[in-house]
């Protein structure tokens, strides 16, 4: 169907449950309210799909290794950059769309069963599945990676009460000779892999010290303050947004595993055109037309986009945020101009007002 990556993986609990509940205690998870919710469905496929087996999980790529070597440098804040997986079309909707079409063709050959497909919007741990499924495995920085593909990848699921051969354990089986059989709760052979090994790229370029191994702090990661967040970014935290208007690519970016390789053939040959600039404006956005945008314009650019997640008033804050890292090196007197009347206008969104207030105290 097209997918990069698919495999099947028993449908088991977390293995996460404690650390998952610590970081939500410490309120690491930020405004994203929605992954305290349904916690039980979460943490246990079983509990999202009564009597699931097995996982069926796939992985869309969206951008082939050595894309953020392409990027080439920033243009001093001029423009604001857009992270590579919502150039495209929304993936929810892409991967949705032939998840629901599998989930119907499995139905019509096996009737009696039941299915349910996800995507990151729904209650499971699909970094999780996707593991357990062979897809690859979770680097420091969060994210799953597959070793020859990388890490730019969306991941999708079906749970089901069917009982299936898990990737992993059949070809272990197929290797060794042995007659292919269902998981039946063993512990997959690679759990606990650990590929990074000494690495700390990620970690160590992040503009907002958000990772640590294996965990982020959303609340400082610059992919949920320009997307997820809906107040204004604390002014500490200005800087490290950068150039970056919706997402960031930096730890993936630096990922060895992003790296151009001799298999480029190979990575390259995966990525699903449905994440392509198709409109060929999405990747950098003049920061001065944004920050005057209305709603028409932010459904214009990126209506068919992940990137439609932000509001008006958070693009428009997410401007004003770049216009101040714009202005240590780059003086903008229309840019200046456009920020003070902002911060003067009683009737300004609350969030854009203040932004631009916070932009002009930085300048003192």
């Amino acid at each position: 169907m097209g997918f990069a990556r698919a495999g099947i993986a028993p449908a088991e609990p977390t293995s996460r449950r404690n650390e998952y509940l610590e970081w939500l205690a410490q309120g690491q998870h930020g405004d994203m309210g929605y992954l305290a919710e349904m916690l039980e469905e979460r943490l246990d496929v079983g509990r999202l799909l009564p009597g699931a087996r097995s996982v069926i999980v796939v992985a869309d790529q969206y951008a082939a290794r050595g894309a953020g070597e392409n990027e080439g440098p920033g243009d001093g804040g001029a423009e604001g950059v857009v992270a590579k997986y919502a150039r495209g079309r929304d993936y929810h909707a892409v991967i949705k769309k032939r998840s629901h079409a599998l989930c119907d063709r499995l139905r019509a050959e096996h009737p009696s069963a039941k299915f349910r497909a996800f995507t990151d919007t729904g209650p499971a741990m699909e970094r999780e599945h996707a593991v357990r499924a062979g897809i690859g495995f979770v680097g420091k920085h969060t994210l799953v990676i597959e070793p020859r593909l990388g890490s730019y990848l969306l991941l999708g699921g079906v749970a089901t009460t069917l009982e299936m051969v898990g990737t992993q354990r059949n070809a272990q089986k197929a290797a060794s000779g042995e007659a292919s059989e269902a998981w039946a709760g063993k512990p997959m052979p690679h759990q606990g892999t650990d590929h990074c090994g000494s690495c700390t790229a990620c970690i160590d370029a992040c503009p907002t010290g958000a990772i640590t191994p294996y965990r982020v702090d959303a609340t400082r990661c610059v992919s949920y303050l320009t997307l997820e967040h809906r107040g204004t970014i604390d002014v500490s935290l200005h800087a490290g947004a950068g150039d970056r208007l919706i997402g960031c690519d930096v730890c993936q970016d630096v990922c060895p595993f992003n790296r151009r390789h001799e298999d480029d053939a190979i990575s390259n040959g995966r990525v699903n055109a449905a994440y392509a600039d198709e409109s060929g404006v999405r990747a950098r956005l003049p920061i001065l037309d944004v920050i005057g945008w209305t709603e028409q314009d932010r459904s214009r650019v990126f209506g068919p986009s992940a990137g439609k997640r932000a509001s008006v008033a958070m693009l428009r804050r997410n401007a004003l945020v770049i216009a101040g890292n714009a202005f240590a090196t780059r003086p903008d007197a229309k840019l200046l101009e456009r920020v003070r009347a902002i911060a003067a206008d009683e009737s300004e969104e609350p969030i854009v007002r203040d932004t631009a207030r916070q932009v002009l105290a930085r300048r003192r």
